[in-house]
C-alpha cells in the first residue's frame, strides 16, 4: 500500500499534467482569437492572412468534397514510405560503417558533404531520373537518410565496447554481436532517429510536391498561392501540422512499447 506522501506526490503530478494541457489549449485559443480579431478589425488584410472562421468554412467545404482527405492521405503515405526507406537504408549503411572501420573512414567525409548540401538542389535531378511521382520519395529519402546514418552510427559508437570485447573473447562472430548486443542496445537511438525523421521526411515530401506533384498537401499550397486562395494555403498548412502530430503520436506509442519490451529509460 502506498504512503500518504506518495499519493500526495502523485496528485500534484497529475494536477501539473492537467495544468500543462490546459495551458497549451489556452495558448492556441488566444492565438486564434487574436488572429480572428486582427482580421475582423482590419489590423491585417484577411486577403493576405485569411482568418480562423474562413479556414473552418474552407475546411468543411474541402472535407465534404473529399479532396482534402485525398491529398492528406497522399502526403501521409509518401511520408511513411520515406521514413521506412530512410530508416532501413540508413541503418544498413550505419551497420556497414560499424562492420568496417575502413569503409567508415573512407565514406564519412562524403556523408558530411551530403548532409551540408541543400537538398532542394537535387529536386530537378530526381524529377529527371525518377519522374514526377517517384521524385517526391527521392526528396524525402535524400533529406532524412544522411541524418539517419549519422545518428544510428553515433548510437552504435556509444554502445559499451566492454560487452563487445567480452563476446569476442568468447568467440562470438560479428553477426552474433550485431544481433545480440548492438541492435537491441540501439533501440533508444532508433526511436530518437524516428522522431527526427518525422519532421525531416515531411519537409522532403512537401518540397518534392512543390516541385513536381499533381496531388498532396504541398500541391494544394502551391495551387492556393497561384490562384491567391489563402484559405486553401492555410488549411493545407493546418493539415500538415495535424499530420505531423499524428505521425509523432505513432512514434510515441512505439517508444512506449519499446520501453516495456527492452526496459530502458528515455
Amino acid at each position: 500500500m502506498s504512503s500518504p506522501l506518495y499519493e500526495k506526490y502523485l496528485r500534484i503530478q497529475k494536477r501539473k499534467l492537467w495544468l500543462i494541457g490546459l495551458s497549451r489549449l489556452s495558448v492556441l485559443a488566444v492565438f486564434l482569437a487574436l488572429w480572428e480579431l486582427a482580421a475582423g478589425w482590419g489590423w491585417v488584410d484577411p486577403m493576405l492572412t485569411s482568418k480562423p472562421s474562413l479556414l473552418l468554412s474552407s475546411f468543411r467545404e474541402l472535407a465534404f468534397e473529399g479532396s482534402l482527405l485525398k491529398h492528406t492521405w497522399i502526403s501521409g503515405l509518401e511520408t511513411v514510405v520515406g521514413i521506412a526507406v530512410s530508416m532501413l537504408l540508413g541503418t544498413a549503411i550505419a551497420v556497414l560503417f560499424w562492420w568496417s572501420s575502413f569503409a567508415s573512414k573512407v565514406l564519412e567525409p562524403y556523408m558530411v558533404v551530403l548532409n551540408a548540401l541543400p537538398k532542394v538542389a537535387l529536386g530537378p535531378i530526381f524529377y529527371i531520373w525518377l519522374g514526377d511521382s517517384y521524385s517526391i520519395y527521392g526528396m524525402a529519402v535524400a533529406i532524412s537518410i544522411i541524418v539517419t546514418i549519422i545518428m544510428v552510427e553515433s548510437g552504435f559508437r556509444e554502445i559499451s565496447k566492454t560487452k563487445l570485447k567480452l563476446m569476442e573473447s568468447f568467440g562470438a562472430t560479428k553477426p552474433q554481436m550485431l544481433r545480440m548486443v548492438l541492435l537491441p542496445a540501439s533501440v533508444p537511438h532508433f526511436i530518437a532517429t524516428l522522431k527526427v525523421n518525422v519532421g525531416l521526411t515531411l519537409v522532403g515530401v512537401v518540397m518534392g510536391e512543390f516541385l513536381s506533384s499533381k496531388a498532396g498537401l504541398g500541391y494544394l499550397i502551391i495551387y492556393g498561392g497561384q490562384v491567391f486562395q489563402m484559405n486553401l494555403v492555410m488549411v493545407s498548412i493546418t493539415m500538415l501540422a495535424l499530420l505531423s502530430v499524428i505521425l509523432y503520436g505513432f512514434v510515441h506509442l512505439l517508444e512506449r512499447f519499446a520501453r516495456k519490451k527492452y526496459n530502458y529509460e528515455a
